[in-house]
Order: C-alpha cells, then sequence, then structure tokens
C-alpha cells in the first residue's frame, strides 16, 4: 500500500509539473523586430526594449534589430535618448518593427554644426546631439566610451582589453565608399583633434554629423562623418568647485581551456619536469582603473573661465601594461565693447605614461607545458643542464619555446606621449552697423609628441639572447597650425529666415621623426635610455632612421 501511495504522488508531481511548464510555455513567446529612426530611417543600436511592469528587457544590437521572450499579453516599451518613448501590446505578434519619433520638447535643443549652431527644430539634415547628462556612465578611459550605444549608426567598439588601445569609430558601415575611414574629429574649432586630449570629464556634449549635406561643410575629410565635441566652460555669477572620482576593477570573464598538469601527465610521451604551472594566470592580474577630476569654474561681469586637472591611472589584465595619464585644461571668455566682441582662449596639456606589455606572452602562454616551473636556474640554458643564462627563468633549448613570464617581466615596451593645445578666437557683432553680420577669426596650434622604446634583455631567449641585448626607441613630434576667419548673415523676414555663412581656411601640418636600434650591449642598466652602449653601433651594425614631411590645406566654404 505505501509504494502505491508513493507511486501514486510521484505519477500526479510529474504530471503537474509537465502542465504547468505546458502553461508556462503556452504563455511565452519570442518577439522580434527592428527598432528604426523616423529621422533618417537608420536602426537605433542601444534601444531599450522592456516588457512593461517586469524587469524583463533587452537592448537592440548595431543594426537596432532586437530578440525578447515575453508573456503572450505583455506590453513592450521602445525607448531611447532623445526620442519619444512609445508602448506596443504583443498580443498575436512575433514581429514587432517600431518607428521612434524624435521628443518634440527636445526641438528647441541648440545643436551644433559645422561653424555654427542651429536649433534641432530648423535642421534639414541628419545630425544627433548626446549632452552631457545623456552620457554613459562608469569608469570611462577614452570619450568614445560616452557614445556608444547613444547614436544610431555609430559603431564603436573596441579589439581586445588592452588599455592603451583605441576605439574603433564607423559612422557610415562598413559597406560604405571609405567604410574604413574615422570619422572627422572638431574639438573645440580645432580640426583633426585628438579624442586622446580631451578628457571625458571635461566634455559638455558630442554633436555628430552623419549625413553628406551636414558634413559637406569640412570637405572631404567630413565623408565618413564628423564629430564635433565641446568642452565645458565656467558661467559669470557662479563659483563652482567639482570633484569626481571612480575605480573599477576587471578581470578575465573566460579563457581559452588548456591542460592542467595532472591531464598533460597522462598524455603518452608528454615531458614531465614535476612542476604545476597555470601559464595564463602567471601572466595576468586583475585588471584595475581610477580616475580623478577637479574643476574651478566661475566667473565676474563680462568674464568667466573653467579649469580643470585630471588623473588617470589604469593596470590591464596582462602583466607590466596600464598607463598614468595627468591632463590640464583652461579656457577663458571675456566680453568687450558693450557685449559686442568676445574673445575666447582654450588651453590643454596632456601627459600619458604607458606600459604597453608583449602579446607574445598571452600567445606562449597558451601552448606551454604545465609542467614546466617559471623560475628554475637548472633549466636556465639552452641545454638545461644548468648554469643560469637566461636570468633564473626556467626555458627549453627547443624550436619556439619561451617562458611567458620571462617575455613579460625581463623586457620593456614603453611610451610617453606629450599632447600641448592652444587656440584663440575673437568675435565681433556689426549688427549696429550692418544688420544680421557677424564675423569671427580663429587661430590654433597643435603640438604632439609620441616617444616608443622596446629592450630585450641580455638574459632573455626571447629576441634579446641572440643580439647580446637589443634596444630601439622612435620620437614623433607633429605641429599643426589652424587659422579660420567666418563671415556669418541672419536675418528674419516674418516667416522666413535666411542664414549664410561664407569662410575661409589655411591649415599647416609638419610631422618627423627620429629612430634608433642597435644590439650588443656591455650591460642590461641602461636598457635603451643610452642606446651608445650598444656595440653594433661602433662596428657600423646599428640602424638609423629619420624623415620630414610637410603639407598645406587651404579651403574656402560656404551655406546658405
Amino acid at each position: 500500500m505505501r509504494k502505491f501511495y508513493l507511486f501514486f504522488c510521484r505519477y500526479v508531481s510529474v504530471l503537474l509539473f509537465l502542465f504547468l511548464a505546458s502553461t508556462a510555455w503556452s504563455q511565452s513567446k519570442t518577439v522580434t523586430g527592428k527598432v528604426i529612426s523616423e529621422d533618417d530611417g537608420a536602426g537605433i543600436p542601444g534601444a531599450n526594449v522592456l516588457e512593461k511592469g517586469t524587469s524583463n528587457g533587452t537592448v537592440t544590437d548595431a543594426t537596432g534589430s532586437y530578440s525578447i521572450t515575453t508573456a503572450a499579453d505583455a506590453t513592450l516599451i521602445f525607448s531611447f535618448v532623445g526620442y519619444t518613448s512609445q508602448e506596443i501590446s504583443v498580443g498575436n505578434q512575433s514581429t514587432i518593427d517600431v518607428n521612434l519619433k524624435l521628443d518634440v520638447t527636445s526641438l528647441n535643443e541648440v545643436v551644433v554644426i559645422g561653424y555654427g549652431t542651429q536649433e534641432k527644430k530648423e535642421l534639414t539634415s541628419a545630425v544627433t546631439s548626446v549632452k552631457s547628462e545623456d552620457f554613459n556612465r562608469g569608469t570611462v578611459n577614452d570619450p568614445a566610451q560616452l557614445l556608444q550605444g547613444k547614436v544610431a549608426g555609430l559603431n564603436i567598439a573596441k579589439a581586445g582589453n588592452d588599455p592603451n588601445g583605441g576605439y574603433n569609430i564607423r559612422l557610415r558601415g562598413i559597406a560604405t565608399f571609405g567604410a574604413n575611414t574615422e570619422p572627422l574629429v572638431v574639438i573645440d574649432g580645432i580640426i583633426g583633434g585628438s579624442l586622446n586630449s580631451v578628457d571625458p570629464n571635461d566634455i559638455a556634449s558630442i554633436d555628430v554629423l552623419k549625413d553628406g549635406s551636414a558634413a559637406a561643410i569640412y570637405g572631404s575629410r567630413g565623408g565618413s562623418g564628423v564629430i564635433l565635441i565641446t568642452t565645458k566652460t565656467g558661467k559669470a555669477g557662479r563659483f563652482q568647485v567639482e570633484y569626481n572620482g571612480s575605480a573599477a576593477v576587471e578581470d578575465i570573464g573566460r579563457t581559452i581551456k588548456v591542460m592542467t598538469a595532472d591531464e598533460y601527465r597522462n598524455v603518452s610521451g608528454a615531458r614531465d619536469f614535476g612542476s604545476s604551472t597555470d601559464w595564463l594566470d602567471e601572466v595576468t592580474q586583475m585588471g584595475s582603473y581610477q580616475v580623478h577630476n577637479l574643476s574651478l569654474a566661475g566667473g565676474q561681469g563680462g568674464t568667466s573661465f573653467r579649469g580643470s586637472f585630471n588623473v588617470r591611472d589604469a593596470d590591464g589584465i596582462a602583466i607590466n601594461s596600464g598607463f598614468n595619464q595627468l591632463n590640464g585644461r583652461f579656457n577663458l571668455t571675456q566680453k568687450a565693447l558693450k557685449d559686442k566682441a568676445t574673445f575666447t582662449v582654450n588651453l590643454s596639456t596632456t601627459r600619458k605614461e604607458a606600459q604597453y606589455g608583449f602579446l607574445e606572452s598571452l600567445r606562449y602562454a597558451i601552448v606551454s607545458n604545465p609542467t614546466m616551473p617559471v623560475y628554475d636556474d637548472r633549466l636556465s640554458t639552452a641545454s638545461e643542464t644548468g648554469g643560469g643564462e637566461y636570468g633564473g627563468y626556467a626555458e627549453r633549448g627547443i624550436f619556439d619555446y619561451f617562458n611567458p613570464v620571462s617575455i613579460a617581466e625581463q623586457n620593456k615596451n614603453e611610451g610617453t606621449d606629450n599632447t600641448f593645445i592652444a587656440s584663440l578666437k575673437a568675435e565681433y557683432d556689426f549688427s549696429d552697423i550692418l544688420p544680421g553680420i557677424r564675423a569671427s577669426v580663429f587661430y590654433s596650434q597643435q603640438n604632439l609628441s609620441e616617444t616608443r622604446g622596446q629592450y630585450y634583455a641580455k638574459t632573455s631567449k626571447w629576441v634579446g639572447a641572440n643580439r647580446n641585448g637589443l634596444g630601439n626607441k622612435l620620437t614623433k613630434t607633429s605641429f599643426t597650425e589652424l587659422f579660420e576667419t567666418t563671415i556669418n548673415y541672419d536675418k528674419d523676414f516674418g516667416g522666413t529666415n535666411l542664414a549664410l555663412l561664407a569662410g575661409y581656411s589655411y591649415q599647416y601640418f609638419f610631422n618627423e621623426g627620429f629612430g634608433l636600434q642597435g644590439g650588443n650591449f656591455v650591460s642590461d642598466v641602461t636598457a635603451n635610455y643610452n642606446l651608445g652602449y650598444a656595440l653594433d653601433f661602433s662596428k657600423g651594425l646599428g640602424q638609423v632612421e629619420t624623415y620630414a614631411n610637410s603639407n598645406t590645406l587651404v579651403a574656402f566654404f560656404g551655406r546658405a
């Protein structure tokens, strides 16, 4: 009787489980579709799709497409920054495509366009403006991260997790002409500015000119779109001190599966060196980032100013990789002649000291024998008989084998970047003399110097031992000078507004570089900081490289 009772209970439990499961399955469904901007017909990446009343949601991919599993009677909420949200009942639909409309309340926002501004409602071309309050939050180390998922058609991606690696920015898609060209960057009127020269905390807004008509003001350089960055300024009558700080850590979420030492020992013919080493663990670490930003802003009367100082420190996941960066920025605006004249000065400087590490240490960590020790003088010569020729790191005398930790710790791969930018703009309103006429003159200089150096130690089996130490150093400098003058005419004829712009631009570029490489060092002590110790140069074997080039761009432009 007891057995029959237990059997009956189990039978009923199974039936109840299957019934509930089938009921739940019958009441849920998968909905797919695409979220499109009604403004330009492009898919919106990063748009939010949320099942109303729940935390069940997803975001659209780079093309604006999405897929979500919801209850059959659910209502989906579609939303994105700058657009009006929509609610749609799922019902019998399995495919729901949505056209999001621009938020009417945002049409009075001022949008930066080439050489001027316009209200959003007056725009006739594809321009997207993202204000500081809509930027992505968190520990942001590159201005490109502020825009990820914020602008339809703008793809921002980073391959790998190198803290010194930049982001790939593509606006027109990979199928268009010049698809491998990044958009032109303009920072406070400085054409061709470097994103690395501006700290994310100093940015007030980013405007993206997406179509040809919007970018045409910059000529052929705007063929892949234009990103206009406006930095923060002070306000007269208001003094403000602000501090922002953040920190983050990161680790490897998933690695390539390799054999453990015990698994390797079970392989027929495997060479067992008696240790148990996780090589990937030896050449990686917990990555960390910290950011500190201090700014002072204010003004009085016709004078306003803002100054900021930023510190960034990053340690990459690969050992001996990361950077330290200092950034300072100052701007001053002065009005004069009854506010008819405006003078603006912008100064910024950036210094970045970086360690780039070696990708080869990760490559050999994946293929190295897990029974090999990291350090062992007995295995520190090509013959594996002892002597410590490789600095105490265990090595093997076989083809294409190098100790991953030795690669990362015994060799140097570092660099320093210094950037200085200065600009001056003078504007005057001639309305008292010539109604509707305004003119401006703009001048800027950009100075950039880059130093890169590698040194492969005499005791490093990888590269250095074969050359008895090998060092190189390369220095590059670039100078850019920009002069522009523009005249604007604005006239309102009742219900019609006429806006004309004419301008002249002169930009000069000069680049030069100097490089040295030599081997056969007396000692590793000076590394590549004194390449004169490399005996290759006295024997005529050292390499020397120099170059210099310049070009000038002169343009006339206009817009109506």
